[in-house]
């Protein structure tokens, strides 16, 4: 039985591709988009033209269907040219996972088809107010009237929720069973009646994505528009993060290796008491550290969409990539702040940015808490 990291031809030249973007197309508008929280629909119509957007889609339905591999390294350099915009491409492929894993074929044409016919967006709606880590706060309904179902309630924290074309949807069916069957997912779109899209939150970092709240007043959602069988949205709905949490622990990396990047080029350039500030052990040292901890943080993420790819069971490894990743990502970039030093508080300085961007890693898709309750479970109760 051998092991072997390298990569095929076509992963290297996806990789190669995907960092020219982000060097080109990416990090040239970064500091625009991050001071204006302008959402950048030229960087991502580009990055959709190139079939770097929604890549995970079946063939049948127009997509490259792409492996988990394939993704995070995308999502490593995305991040890598700015965490923000790669969010905000990134977010395509949460909402459309639940409808790949379990959308009927009539809904994966009509809803997923649709990315191959033009360029188009969709959130995934699961948290609100009340409701983040703990999924027995939930209060959004859904009561089947006729061959129809009445969507009412509000979601919180939405990425994409302002330019969405559609949601995929979490809401109560059976409020007496919660997330033990009593969870349904929907398609719904936000052209509807009664889909009301609150104000883009400004937040501390990664400004240009798209980040609302959403109510549902009576929205009328058909009965072909449920994802997978009632009961089984919130399966669904965590599904997804098998696939998605390895890509976004990578982007993590991504957002650390270019702290890092950039804390190398500085303290080689700037002196104190006449040598480069890396020669400094105290310096030195923790460059290092951020090296070893970036390279730990990028196998994980390999061996989480590895399993995934070769249809094993991952939770375990995608919830140690997140946390860990997500760790390492904040620590990098807040160390290389302190080597710049003043500059690095700067926002004149890349590092800066780089600093705010990293924070919310530790906080979506799953708090860095929420993932080693996971791992904790998976190490406990699945051996009983």
């Amino acid at each position: 039985m051998s092991i072997d990291f390298a990569l095929s031809e076509e992963q290297l030249a996806l990789r190669q591709l995907a960092h020219e973007f982000a060097r080109d197309e990416m990090r040239p508008v970064a500091a625009h988009h991050d001071h204006t929280g302008e959402y950048p629909y030229d960087v991502l119509r580009k990055a959709n033209e190139l079939g770097l957007m929604n890549t995970h889609i079946g063939s049948a339905n127009g997509g490259l269907e792409l492996s988990a591999v394939d993704g995070m390294l995308l999502a490593e350099e995305f991040a890598w040219g700015c965490s923000g915009i790669g969010t905000a491409m990134e977010a395509n492929g949460l909402a459309q996972q639940p409808v790949i894993l379990g959308g009927s074929d009539a809904l994966k044409k009509k809803y997923l088809g649709m990315f191959a016919e033009k360029f188009s967006l969709c959130a995934y709606a699961v948290t609100e107010p009340n409701a983040g880590s703990d999924v027995q706060g939930m209060k959004t309904t859904a009561v089947k009237q006729g061959d129809k179902w009445v969507l009412n309630g509000n979601k919180m924290w939405i990425t994409n929720a302002g330019v969405a074309d559609w949601y995929f949807v979490v809401a109560l069916t059976d409020p007496a069973r919660l997330a033990k069957g009593g969870m349904t997912g929907f398609i719904v779109e936000r052209s509807w009646p009664g889909v009301i899209v609150g104000k883009k939150e400004y937040n501390m970092g990664q400004r240009c994505s798209d980040t609302r709240g959403i109510t549902f007043e009576n929205v009328e959602v058909p009965e072909e528009n449920v994802v997978g069988t009632v009961g089984d949205g919130w399966k669904l709905a965590m599904a997804a993060f098998d696939y998605t949490r390895p890509a976004v622990a990578c982007a993590s990396v991504g957002v650390a290796r270019a702290a890092m990047e950039h804390a190398i080029q500085y303290a080689s350039e700037r002196k104190t008491f006449g040598v480069p500030i890396s020669n400094h052990q105290a310096i030195g040292f923790m460059i290092a550290e951020m090296a070893m901890e970036i390279e730990a943080a990028r196998l994980l993420c390999w061996k989480a969409a590895w399993l995934k790819d070769s249809g094993q069971r991952n939770t375990k490894e995608a919830a140690m990539a997140k946390a860990f990743a997500s760790d390492v990502c904040m620590k990098t970039a807040t160390n290389a702040v302190q080597i710049y030093g003043g500059y690095g508080y700067s926002q004149e300085y890349p590092v800066e940015k780089l600093m705010r961007d990293a924070k919310i890693f530790q906080i979506y898709e799953g708090t860095s808490q929420i993932q080693r309750l996971i791992i904790s479970r998976e190490l406990t109760v699945r051996n009983k």
